[in-house]
């Protein structure tokens, strides 16, 4: 009964399929691969338009690439207080962006108000010699509370950053969980929503070690300055044909939707059987694959003596993480145990 996190969870056996597979002779190094070109040209097709991709191993890498290419050292990103970014990632985003500030904004059930970004961008203005300009908008898909924006939330929020000329970078480390939540085309929920650069995450969702960074055309030429900051960082990996590998094989005939559909309905389920229990209560909306909920210490306790295991949140609550694997049976003999 492990609902500690998605990535906990083992790699999905197609993905080790395409390791073995792509293991078979030689491909030239750090990209220029034939494995590599083929999964662009996918990712190109699923987000229908034009792009650049950089693959990395983990999503702080990706944030911190991203970020590095959109926000200069004296300027900041805009960015809710639970985001991943701002806490979670050890200064990862300052320190590869030289600099670069994390603004920090409020919202309900970790989705930045429009009303919050309003203030911000009212109260740090761009042609103030003392205050720190604002040049990128962060936006969390599914957030650090489980929850995904809606395109209107989007739409709002990304229309208020562009009036400002800001970049907007989306941390998708879970994004098809959120795509098949909303049942939206991944070019809608990004760049035809205003979108720059997407980290697109797959470690949560079947992969082994499998990330990417997006460019979107709005983007695209800064290419050159992101593999350069990936190359001086060590992250640009000789194999990369292992990493875009699996990449191709997780997005290969819609099985990345298929695992997060998987993941989701387990965490709709498992959410509906705790907030019937005495003495839990839901604290954010499941809508993705993770539940936050509120367990009396003696029904936290009856669970983790069952072998139930759980990450304690720091405002107190219980969060649970299904994944592409997790079942039926284990989210029974959860609910039994809690009974």
């Amino acid at each position: 009964m492990n609902f500690l996190s998605d990535t906990t969870a083992p790699a999905h056996p197609a993905l080790l399929d395409a390791l073995v597979e792509t293991n078979e002779g030689f491909a030239p190094s750090y990209g220029a691969d034939a494995v590599s070109a083929g999964v662009k040209q996918r990712l190109q097709d699923i987000f229908e338009t034009e792009l650049e991709v950089v693959f990395t191993v983990s999503g702080t890498a990706s944030n911190a690439l991203a970020l590095s290419v959109l926000c200069p050292p004296d300027a900041m990103v805009l960015c809710h207080d639970e985001a991943h970014i701002h806490r979670d990632e050890r200064g990862a985003p300052e320190f590869f962006t030289k600099g670069g500030k994390l603004l920090p904004l409020a919202g309900d059930h970790a989705r930045i108000s429009p009303d919050a970004l309003a203030d911000a961008l009212k109260q740090w203005p761009s042609d103030f010699v003392h205050a720190t300009p604002p040049a990128v908008l962060s936006l969390s898909q599914l957030n650090e509370s489980g929850c995904a924006y809606t395109l209107d939330e989007l739409d709002n929020l990304i229309g208020q950053a562009k009036a400002r000329d800001l970049k907007i970078h989306m941390d998708g480390a879970r994004f098809s969980n959120a795509l098949v939540t909303l049942g939206c085309t991944p070019a809608e929920m990004t760049w035809k929503a205003g979108v720059d650069i997407l980290s697109l995450g797959a470690t949560k969702n079947g992969a082994l070690a499998s990330e990417a960074v997006i460019l979107f055309p709005s983007v695209k030429d800064h290419l050159p300055r992101l593999q350069a900051h990936q190359k001086r960082a060590g992250l640009m990996l000789p194999k990369m044909r292992f990493v875009s590998a699996q990449m191709g094989a997780w997005l290969e005939d819609g099985l990345w939707l298929e695992l997060a559909r998987s993941a989701n309905d387990a965490a709709r389920r498992l959410s509906e059987g705790l907030a019937a229990l005495d003495g839990a209560a839901l604290v954010h909306p499941t809508q993705g694959n993770e539940v936050f909920i509120r367990l009396e210490e003696a029904l936290a306790t009856r669970l983790r003596d069952a072998g139930a295991g759980f990450y304690s949140w720091p405002d107190g609550s219980a969060r649970f993480v299904t994944s592409w694997c997790t079942t039926d049976a284990e989210i029974g003999a959860l609910l039994e145990a809690a009974g």
